[in-house]
């Protein structure tokens, strides 16, 4: 790669910063633009801290992340993280597909705020909002920073990830896994390629984040998959989700979370555009399953969880009393029947009910009445 006349101190192949008060506030240092990455600009920016803390009301089993950058060369049509490029007065859609921002002092902030007396080692999670081994950090390595400096502290973390660059830093994960407690996970909602390079061009095929996941389960260490996000009509079904799930089993995962779509503000008018392009006879039963807010209906969130279950059950990945395992660090959740909330994670809750059936047509769906519980899904 031609990246040596890129370094931070490089002027040239740089552009001016761009006239964004969002950007400027973020301490924009340059704009980048460079022939392997075409049509994505890197806006490389001084970060004024690393952690970021969850709010209090939160239900998330971690209460601090580090997110190195924004925006994500993924491209997923679904992401729930577009909004929050909108704080940057840039938009939710093309902007954050191509628009990323990079913490480039990030592993040094990260240190200082690790030795404050204050500091207590808390659990801290990576990958909550965009991905950090997207793409550019093949370029910036900004993870072996970070990672190293969370071992060194002593602090316990965990990595989220749809990208196949953390192969890279395995050793040094390896090595920090044998200081504190290490949970990684990767994400694959797919097991059809032509449908994944569809609905997320800028990630790495199936096939090689299932390689990814045996990689791991080589190196010694635990390895949860995020089925996430399943998508109605698309990968719902039970022969898309029994073959999905028996690769991951047969990859050697140690859990399996499976969530369903949440189509927050700014990702829901993007997705239903991408929808409205590819599969137009769809967008009724969407209207219908999403008809307002962040989440599915209930009736179809428990029509897949009772779908979802079985499978999962089969294959070893959820007991009874549903004490699934966590998709993010593949170990088990004490108390999966608290409802998530909406944070920068990719989560859930849904109300059971007995569910008469979900027409394959995308037809209404019918709810039968029946107990009402909070599980996690």
């Amino acid at each position: 790669m031609r990246w040596d006349a890129q370094s931070v101190t490089a002027d040239e192949g740089t552009l001016p910063g761009l006239d964004r008060p969002g950007l400027e506030r973020a301490g924009l240092l340059r704009s980048v633009r460079t022939p392997e990455f075409a049509g994505i600009t890197f806006h490389e920016v001084t970060a004024k801290s690393a952690l970021s803390k969850v709010p209090a009301m939160s239900k998330m089993p971690f209460r601090w992340t580090i997110n190195p950058y924004r925006g994500c060369s993924h491209a997923c049509t679904y992401c729930f993280a577009r909004p929050t490029h909108q704080y940057l007065d840039l938009d939710a859609g093309k902007d954050f597909d191509s628009e990323v921002v990079v913490k480039v002092n990030v592993a040094d902030v990260l240190r200082t705020e690790l030795a404050k007396p204050s500091w207590q080692r808390e659990p801290v999670a990576l990958g909550t909002n965009t991905d950090p081994y997207q793409r550019a950090e093949g370029r910036y390595r900004l993870m072996p920073g970070i990672v190293t400096a969370l071992a060194d502290s002593g602090t316990p973390f965990s990595i989220l990830t749809k990208g196949t660059l953390l192969r890279r830093d395995l050793p040094l994960i390896a090595e920090a896994a044998g200081r504190v407690e290490v949970g990684l996970g990767v994400s694959i909602a797919f097991v059809d390629k032509e449908l994944q390079q569809a609905v997320e061009p800028g990630t790495p095929a199936p096939q090689a984040r299932l390689d990814l996941v045996r990689a791991i389960r080589e190196a010694g260490l635990p390895c949860g998959v995020m089925v996430a996000p399943v998508l109605p009509w698309l990968t719902d079904s039970r022969d898309h989700l029994r073959r999905l799930l028996d690769a991951v089993a047969d990859a050697g995962a140690t859990g399996v979370t499976v969530l369903p779509l949440h189509l927050k503000p700014g990702t829901r008018e993007w997705y239903l555009q991408w929808l409205g392009r590819e599969h137009p006879h769809l967008l009724a039963g969407y209207e219908r399953v999403f008809p307002r807010g962040t989440y599915a209906i209930t009736a179809y969130r428990q029509w897949l969880w009772e779908r979802v279950r079985p499978l999962l059950e089969e294959r070893g990945f959820a007991s009874s009393g549903h004490r699934a395992r966590s998709g993010a660090t593949g170990r088990h959740h004490d108390d999966v029947r608290a409802s998530h909330d909406e944070g920068d994670y990719p989560s859930g809750s849904m109300v059971r009910g007995a569910v008469a059936g979900m027409p394959a047509d995308g037809g209404d769906l019918r709810l039968a009445g029946g107990g009402i519980e909070q599980v996690l899904f």
